[in-house]
C-alpha cells in the first residue's frame, strides 16, 4: 500500500486487574516499536479505558482513515465472532474503515513463546521426556475454542514431552488440578502447568493456586509481552494490512 499505513488498534477484552491494562500497555509498546511510521492504539471491551468506542473516535479525530483491528485472543470464541464484529461495525465513525485481522492463536510463535515460558519457570529442556504438561487456558462454551487448545495440545506433546493434557480455568472442564493429579497417576516423574493467557489477572491466579493446590512442580507466567507475541501482533497487523488492501469484505464502515 502508498500513503500512510493503516493505524492498528489492539483490542484487548479487559480486567479490573490492573496487571492485564500494564500488559497490554507494554504489548502496545512494543509493537509500535517494531511498526515505525504505524499509529498503534489500545481499546478494551469493558472493564478499562480507553474503550473500543473511544479508542475508533480518537483514530478519526485524528485524521486516521483505515485501520486493522487485531483482536488481542489466543482462540476464535464470543469475543472475536460476535463482540468484536459488533462494537467496529455500531461505533467506528464514518470517516474511518476497520478490518478486523484474525485472532492470535493457533501459531507456531504461540508454542515457542509457551516452550520460553517453561524454561523461564525452571524446566529443564533435557527433562522432555520425563515431563507432563498442562496447557491451563482461560476456558470457553465454544466447542470451536475448546477444540484449538486441544489441538495445541496434541502439537506441543509432539515435540517431545511425555504428555501435554489441556485444562480450563472457567466454562469447561477439566480444571487445573484435575490434569495435574491424571499426569502424576500416568507416570510423568515432572508436572509443568503452562498458562496459556495473555495477561495476569483472576483465571490466571485461579490456575496457579489450583496449580499449587495440586503439587504442580513448576507454574508459568502468562504469555504477557514476549517477543513471539509481538511478532505475531505484527504478523496480523500485515495479514490485516493485505485484507484492506485486496478490499476483503469483512471490512467495517459505520452504519449509515
Amino acid at each position: 500500500m502508498t500513503g500512510t499505513p493503516p493505524a492498528l488498534l489492539l483490542v484487548a477484552h479487559g480486567s479490573r486487574d490492573p496487571r492485564h491494562a500494564a500488559t497490554v500497555a507494554a504489548l502496545r509498546t512494543r509493537v509500535a516499536a517494531r511498526l515505525p511510521g504505524v499509529r498503534v492504539a489500545a481499546g478494551f471491551l469493558d472493564l478499562r479505558t480507553p474503550d473500543v468506542p473511544t479508542a475508533l473516535a480518537r483514530l478519526a479525530e485524528d485524521g486516521v482513515r483505515t485501520a486493522v483491528a487485531v483482536p488481542l485472543l489466543l482462540t476464535h470464541a464470543f469475543h472475536a465472532s460476535t463482540d468484536i464484529p459488533d462494537v467496529l461495525r455500531t461505533a467506528t465513525p464514518r470517516e474511518l474503515t476497520v478490518h478486523q485481522a484474525p485472532v492470535l492463536g493457533p501459531s507456531r510463535l504461540l508454542l515457542s513463546a509457551l516452550e520460553r515460558r517453561l524454561r523461564e519457570a525452571g524446566v529443564p529442556a533435557h527433562a522432555r521426556r520425563a515431563t507432563g504438561v498442562v496447557l491451563a487456558a482461560a476456558g470457553s462454551s465454544d466447542p470451536a475454542a475448546t477444540a484449538t487448545v486441544e489441538a495445541l495440545a496434541r502439537t506441543w506433546q509432539a515435540t517431545g514431552w511425555h504428555t501435554v493434557h489441556p485444562a480450563y480455568a472457567s466454562a469447561t472442564g477439566p480444571r487445573t488440578e484435575d490434569a495435574v493429579r491424571a499426569l502424576r497417576a500416568g507416570g510423568c516423574r515432572r508436572v509443568a502447568v503452562a498458562r496459556y493467557m495473555l495477561a495476569p489477572g483472576r483465571l490466571p491466579d485461579r490456575v496457579a493456586a489450583s496449580a499449587a493446590t495440586a503439587g504442580a512442580d513448576a507454574v508459568t507466567e502468562p504469555l504477557g509481552a514476549a517477543r513471539e507475541v509481538v511478532a505475531l501482533l505484527v504478523r496480523r497487523y500485515e495479514e490485516g494490512v493485505a485484507g484492506t488492501a485486496a478490499g476483503v469484505a469483512t471490512g467495517v464502515r459505520a452504519a449509515a
